[in-house]
């Protein structure tokens, strides 16, 4: 501010805002969030913009999520403040998808994606959510990113769970599950296995369901994971 360099001051006031965020103080977050946009909206910088507008809804998915633990909920149902604060991060995140849409930010599409995706699932809104979490596989799997490839997989069973596509599900559990093996990720591995273990319980295939809960079983005492 002293030296009148308001993109650094923009970019600060965005750091500043994250590290809220982590901490758990959303509304200051906001605020500090907020000036990144404002600045970056003032000075032309729609790099900076988009970077802001993501950060705005970060927080709100945080603050979201931070709500819903803290709320008993029967499952299905999402408390009003709950399901205000997600439709915020919801429309923040549809403002930096068309930004970086524009810009030509595929990835930054990817995780504008992803995070609609999840917001959409915690709205209870399934079919949007599996709708947002493909446009993330395809650009996932664009850019060979196995991580994220992965993480939508995973998304994608859960959300097809919940509209009762079990088998569906199970499929999109194979591909996290071999996906977590390629990656050499055991504890991904093990959750992979433990969701397929109840999605062949729904599926009244019990074989199945035993076989994947040993496999989760194992790999929870191999990692010591009380």
């Amino acid at each position: 501010r002293t030296i009148g360099d308001r993109i650094g001051e923009a970019k600060a006031s965005g750091n500043l805002g994250n590290t809220l965020k982590i901490l758990g103080q959303f509304d200051e977050a906001v605020v500090c969030c907020q000036r990144h946009l404002d600045i970056s909206q003032e000075q032309g910088d729609k790099v900076g913009e988009a970077r802001a507008l993501y950060n705005i809804g970060n927080v709100y998915h945080a603050k979201g999520k931070h709500l819903s633990w803290n709320m008993a909920q029967d499952p299905g149902y999402v408390p009003q403040e709950v399901k205000e604060t997600l439709q915020k991060a919801s429309e923040y995140y549809e403002r930096n998808l068309s930004l970086v849409k524009e810009l030509g930010d595929r990835a930054a599409q990817g995780r504008a994606y992803g995070n609609l995706g999840n917001t959409q699932y915690l709205l209870g809104n399934f079919s949007e959510a599996i709708a947002f979490h493909k446009e993330r596989l395809a650009i996932a799997k664009e850019f060979g990113d196995k991580a994220a490839e992965r993480r939508a997989y995973s998304n994608l069973g859960n959300a097809h769970i919940f509209l009762g596509r079990f088998d569906i599900s199970a499929e999109y559990y194979k591909k996290t599950l071999q996906l977590s093996r390629q990656l050499k990720d055991q504890a991904v591995e093990a959750q992979a296995c433990y969701s397929l273990g109840n999605t062949y319980t729904l599926l009244q295939d019990y074989e199945r369901a035993i076989e994947y809960h040993l496999k989760h079983l194992v790999i929870a005492q191999e990692l010591g994971d009380r």
